[in-house]
């Protein structure tokens, strides 16, 4: 199975932008002078630090500057840093660390987004790339094969998603359509070909014969509307509670859920949370467990839906410890020169 990499890349130039903005306003107000600064001296800790965060990249250690960094996160924990003064990367992984590395290294090269995410439009065949492991083709259709069971085979697959821990999967079918890709090019090679009117009738007719003995078949009107296929005991699709919803194995830390703009549905059809606005890119929004909060994130800020909010970090992810879920987030330390990592029950 190809390996799935989580990506972010997160430039923190702005933060120290922000730090010189806020320190020129402050010297102007106080009518502070240069000689009353000391530069040296670093500055006050972001709100949103905590005294149990962990710290995952000592930066004096590797002699970086926070300011010049990129942080790119894989989905298996690991963090890729570039050092965009020198184009230099270092891999850190369970408190080990490789590096400088450069920028043909397998290591960095696999750190490379796809742009495959969960609210962006996939045909059939993008799904066979993103999921060789559960998705094939089945002659000019595709099969899902998963835990050992076959779904399908299936003309059009619309949406697909599989849960972290890879128990649970859950994608929108059609078993037939009228008329598949390959008929369609056939068809208008055939029309091509044609020489007089009659003959382009001729094909119409047997094609539109072929259309009305799909629907003739026991079956054949349902086989043609979209399904949900799940081994998500009691998982349905309903149009009009969808809305136009995606699956989604992100939001809810090792579960899928329904994104649609102004709600969050499980795969049964039932609300589990409404949102306060409207929303259609899910990329940055996360859940917790009893499905009775969510966190939204959104220019170094996580904003909660009690309307309490956490400021100048980056990073927020999902994770679980211990049999626990947690929102964990990164920030920069000035007092330890340190990218450090908070997590809060979640």
């Amino acid at each position: 199975m190809a390996a799935l990499y989580f990506l972010v890349s997160y430039p923190l130039e702005s933060q120290g932008v922000f730090s010189k903005v806020k320190n020129a306003v402050t010297k102007e107000i106080l009518g502070a002078s240069n000689d009353d600064t000391n530069s040296s001296k670093p500055g006050p800790e972001p709100s949103s630090a905590r005294d149990d965060a962990k710290t995952i990249v000592d930066l004096t250690k590797f002699k970086l500057d926070y300011k010049e960094i990129n942080i790119c996160e894989k989905e298996d924990g690991s963090l890729l840093i570039k050092d965009r003064r020198d184009g230099k990367y270092y891999l850190l992984k369970d408190g080990k660390s490789e590096g400088p590395l450069s920028e043909n290294d397998p290591r960095v090269t696999d750190c490379v987004d796809t742009g495959a995410g969960a609210s962006e439009n996939q045909d059939s065949d993008n799904w066979v790339d993103k999921y060789p492991a559960f998705i094939s083709h089945s002659g000019d259709k595709y099969l899902i094969k998963f835990n050992g069971k076959s779904f399908g085979p299936y003309a059009v697959i619309s949406d697909f998603a599989v849960s972290l821990s890879r128990d649970k999967f859950a994608a929108l079918v059609t078993e037939n359509v009228l008329v598949t890709e390959a008929q369609n090019k056939k068809i208008e090679e055939e029309m091509e070909k044609a020489k007089t009117d009659q003959e382009r009738l001729e094909i119409s007719m047997k094609y539109t014969q072929q259309m009305s003995d799909i629907l003739s078949q026991p079956g054949g009107t349902e086989s043609i509307q979209p399904k949900l296929v799940s081994n998500v005991p009691g998982a349905s699709y309903d149009m009009m509670k969808w809305m136009g919803g995606r699956l989604n194995s992100k939001v809810k830390y090792d579960d899928i859920v329904v994104t649609a703009t102004d709600k969050i549905i499980d795969l049964k059809g039932n609300t589990i949370i409404t949102l306060s606005d409207n929303r259609y890119d899910f990329n940055d929004l996360f859940l917790n467990s009893s499905g009775t909060k969510y966190a939204s994130y959104k220019y170094g800020t996580l904003t909660f839906s009690d309307k309490t909010s956490l400021a100048e970090l980056f990073n927020p992810n999902l994770t679980k410890t211990d049999g626990k879920v947690y929102l964990t987030y990164m920030y920069y330390s000035p007092g330890k020169n340190a990218i450090m990592q908070a997590a809060i029950p979640f």
